[in-house]
């Protein structure tokens, strides 16, 4: 944990917001130096999942040509979303260090407690309407990948 880079991830929000975008930065470490760095471009992009977080893990990814970050750390100007957490858990980082905390995000507009409740709602209860569908068809590419013995797993 060191706390130059949790201050770049500050910068890259403050920055973010003075070139028009969200206000959260990241940074994605390994072996003690910066990998990716990203602030959020969800209105510069027209990209709902262009958050900081998930923008350093493609960066992130791509230059080290792995879908596997395991080794790398996440510092994060806020504490992650819902999106986002689950972005670096399928990323497989070691650690989440960050700044600003959830409530702080939501006290400035950004509340995301509605969907840690939709997610355990059943689906005729949420918000989005969700009917599952075809699940029998949908099935078969479930059990091919089971049956596949060169998959590359995730």
């Amino acid at each position: 944990m060191e706390n130059k880079f949790m201050k770049r991830a500050i910068e890259l929000s403050i920055e973010s917001v003075k070139n028009g975008g969200g206000p959260f930065g990241a940074v994605i470490v390994k072996d003690g130096k910066i990998v990716s760095e990203a602030s959020n471009s969800v209105t510069k992009n027209n990209d709902p999942t262009a958050h900081a977080e998930v923008n350093a893990i493609r960066l992130a990814a791509k230059k080290l040509n792995t879908f596997n970050l395991s080794g790398c750390e996440i510092y994060t100007s806020c504490e992650p979303c819902p999106m986002c957490l689950g972005a670096i858990y399928w990323a497989r980082l070691d650690a989440i260090y960050f700044a600003n905390d959830k409530n702080d995000a939501k006290n400035i507009g950004f509340d995301d407690s509605f969907i840690y409740e939709e997610i355990n709602k059943p689906y005729e209860k949420r918000k989005i309407k969700t009917i599952q569908m075809m699940r029998e068809e949908a099935l078969k590419a479930f059990k091919l990948w089971q049956e596949t013995d060169d998959k590359i797993e995730y």
